[in-house]
């Protein structure tokens, strides 16, 4: 294969018009397939955002996540074994000034929740104000960017008017921390919300879920099977999985994700291959009398054939890398907005399985048309007018 390198590039540089539309054509394609790729990847296979994130696990009721928890389900989750600190976590929804402002808001007991969420950063004094002040709360870099929130001196106050709660919150901003993209967030005492609810509110002592640090990412099986077998004949069961596992289970609700990946993937590939078969077809066809007087020169059927898939090959790969390429860019473009929970971009792995699909679209598309070229008699060869 390597001494017929050079007619292999000759031949590839021969038409140049086709090759160039062959190429834009597959790096296109595979540039969309990059992206897919890294999706799947992302959301399946994707990489803790922190080492706490793998000791992390969420418990909610087993019927629904819109089903509330009692209260007191804590007490029993701190005496399993293996579990470090707990922290209730309930979603608040509301509206801040109209319903376009969107962003999540989360009533949390905050003496714990920044214990548990170690990839959460903030200077201590905002934390400790945080802790403090029954009405703080404290915001990620990017919400208090997008709507322009501030650390003062009064602190800068905001008002969200609640729906699943029918409270208005009036909530202090005394801090602003960093956190990954997948978990930026508002977050405020849940004691505040329940002296708001009246008294003979049952969602006083009810929580959304329960936010849990184990001491180990070994040891998170054992607790989520163990939480659940504990409020198996409860009154209010419970579902628990690790962090990462209750982020993809909102993937669901798009319906089989992995299938829906998968087939866009596979008919991807299948349209390069056809492009690629349907190039390859037509030039082998234009040099049928040149194959025949190579054969008359001593060239081997196998070589004929190597030469065939070698420069169909050799398109793939290139429109390969420009392809990796034009998905790198776009990748960078899905997670720099955001646009996907967890996507976490291109990694080598997903390069690896570009590269690998590119080359076996070569092999592939070419190796019926080089079989009958590199068969094919001499003489009807250099007969052929067409």
């Amino acid at each position: 294969m390597l001494g017929l390198a050079p007619l292999i590039v000759r031949n590839v540089l021969r038409n140049r018009r086709r090759s160039i539309l062959t190429l834009i054509s597959a790096s296109i394609s595979l540039g969309l397939l990059t992206l897919i790729v890294a999706m799947y990847q992302s959301f399946f296979y994707g990489d803790d955002a922190s080492p706490s994130e793998a000791m992390r696990l969420v418990c909610r009721h087993k019927v629904s996540l819109i089903q509330p928890l009692p209260s007191s389900h804590v007490n029993t989750i701190r005496s399993v074994p293996g579990v470090q600190l707990v922290s209730a976590w309930s979603w608040f929804q509301g509206t801040y000034k109209e319903p376009k402002n969107f962003f999540a808001r989360f009533a949390v007991d905050a003496d714990t929740v920044f214990d548990i969420h170690k990839d959460w950063s903030m200077p201590e004094d905002q934390l400790a104000k945080f802790k403090a002040i029954r009405t703080a709360c404290v915001v990620s870099e990017a919400i208090a960017k997008q709507f322009d929130f501030k650390v003062t001196d009064p602190p800068q106050t905001i008002e969200i008017v609640g729906d699943i709660y029918p409270v208005t919150l009036e909530l202090q901003i005394v801090g602003i921390f960093k956190a990954p993209q997948a978990s930026e967030c508002l977050v405020f005492h849940r004691e505040y919300l329940s002296e708001l609810l009246p008294k003979d509110s049952s969602q006083r002592d009810m929580v959304g879920t329960f936010l849990i640090l184990g001491d180990s990412p070994a040891s998170v099986p054992d607790i989520s099977r163990e939480i659940d077998h504990r409020f198996a004949e409860s009154s209010y069961p419970t579902h628990t999985d690790s962090e990462k596992e209750f982020g993809r289970s909102f993937l669901a609700f798009l319906g089989n994700i992995r299938l829906f990946l998968s087939a866009i993937c596979g008919a991807i590939t299948f349209t390069i291959l056809l492009v690629s078969a349907n190039s390859v077809a037509m030039a082998v066809r234009e040099r049928t009398r040149e194959v025949a007087i190579l054969r008359t020169l001593g060239y081997l059927p196998g070589e004929i054939l190597q030469l065939i898939l070698g420069e169909s090959v050799l398109i793939s790969l290139i429109g390969g890398v420009i392809g990796l390429g034009i998905g790198f860019l776009l990748s960078e473009v899905v997670q720099a907005g955001g646009a996907f929970f967890g996507f976490q971009g291109l990694k080598w792995q997903g390069a690896l399985i570009v590269l690998g699909a590119s080359v076996l679209v070569g092999l592939v598309s070419a190796l019926l048309p080089g079989m009958i070229a590199s068969r094919k008699n001499v003489v009807e060869s250099l007969r052929f007018t067409g």
